[in-house]
């Protein structure tokens, strides 16, 4: 049962292989049995990939499957068509198309393979550059929000300064009336005289502007800074909205793109184990000996091949002498009489039913 379920698999002819050596079909049970066995790896690997890019386990199981059944279809085709001949040359040209198809299935089996074997080290690039992609992108929506805080802040301070501005200008005419009611400045007359209350008055309506600054600047100032607080949350929002978008970044593709930042030897034994499966029973084929199964079916398609070209000339041969026998016949039938006599009256009866037929036409027309 095992022996004919990886015969099956390795393509070849069951009734010709069941009539061959129990050697020659071992040969092919291998060969049957590597075809079988890396589609099976083709199944896993194909499994896990899909499993990264879909997050489902029963369609990355499904689609796995398909995607071994395929590859399982193309080795098995791949085997079952290479014919063994006298020149290796020509074997290998003939094989050549072959191994470059059986390179590239190699190339997709064992890239998710490595994604599996590697998952640790792969993670670890995926967390470095998941904290570089945090930190551009805190940086990239600063540049959206700084202007308008730093234009907001400038603001503020331009309010602020401007109150500065007229507490200076308040304390120098609180110091100046002070002074010439001491008699330190001014008249330098001790006492509250005409000047001292009209710099009094000047001080105190300075005063009373810097009141009616400081309340209106304060309303502005609060306001300013609930527009930055406000500013401050829609930037951390969009921290926060974006970061599930970098979190999710560990996509097939993202995978891929990491792995090649690791060293590439590992990963280039690992590509080489698998194309030496996939060749494998390539070059089985090519490096075997001319057997006993090649020779029957060689027999058996020049047998066909050679009662092909029989039937082929057989029927040129036919269609040739069919044609020289209708000439003599149509020949012989040309020269006689009756023939010529019967055809002219068919003729001149057509003519006549054709010409009564115009002149009906002719005068219902009329």
């Amino acid at each position: 049962m095992r022996n004919t379920f990886f015969l099956n698999c390795s393509g070849v002819d069951k009734n010709i292989i069941a009539n061959c050596s129990d050697g020659e079909q071992n040969k092919y049970v291998g060969i049957g049995a590597t075809v079988f066995f890396t589609a099976i790896m083709a199944n896993i690997a194909g499994s896990y990939a899909l499993f990264t890019v879909f997050d489902n386990l029963y369609a990355s199981i499904l689609f796995g499957t398909i995607w071994g059944l395929l590859i399982f279809n193309l080795d098995r085709f791949i085997v079952s068509t290479i014919k063994k001949s006298d020149s290796k040359w020509k074997e290998f040209l003939q094989a050549s198309p072959r191994i470059l198809l059986a390179i590239i299935i190699a190339i997709v089996i064992s890239k998710p393979l490595e994604l599996k074997l590697f998952e640790k080290e792969i993670n670890r690039v995926l967390l470095t550059e998941k904290n570089q992609m945090t930190l551009d992108n805190k940086t990239q929506i600063a540049q959206q929000f700084g202007p308008k805080i730093v234009k907001i802040n400038a603001e503020i301070s331009a309010l602020k300064n401007e109150i500065t501005q007229k507490e200076t200008e308040v304390n120098a005419l609180y110091e100046t009336y002070i002074a010439e009611a001491e008699g330190r400045k001014g008249t330098n007359l001790r006492g509250k005289g005409p000047v001292y209350k009209e710099k009094r008055e000047k001080h105190d309506t300075a005063l009373a502007e810097l009141n009616q600054l400081k309340k209106e600047s304060s309303e502005k100032i609060k306001a300013k800074e609930l527009a930055i607080e406000d500013l401050l949350n829609d930037q951390k929002l969009s921290e926060t909205n974006t970061q599930p978008i970098i979190a999710n970044f560990d996509g097939l593709m993202a995978r891929i793109n990491a792995l090649d930042k690791l060293p590439w030897l590992p990963s280039f034994f690992i590509f080489l184990l698998f194309l030496a499966i996939e060749t494998s029973p390539i070059f089985a084929k090519l490096l075997a000996q001319k057997g006993e199964y090649d020779f029957k079916l060689e027999d058996q398609e020049t047998a066909i091949k050679t009662w092909v070209k029989q039937q082929v000339q057989q029927r040129e041969k036919m269609l040739q002498t069919d044609i020289l026998v209708s000439k003599k016949v149509y020949d012989t039938i040309a020269d006689e009489e009756e023939l010529f006599t019967y055809k002219q009256t068919i003729a001149r009866d057509l003519m006549k039913l054709q010409t009564d037929s115009f002149y009906k036409k002719q005068q219902q027309m009329l």
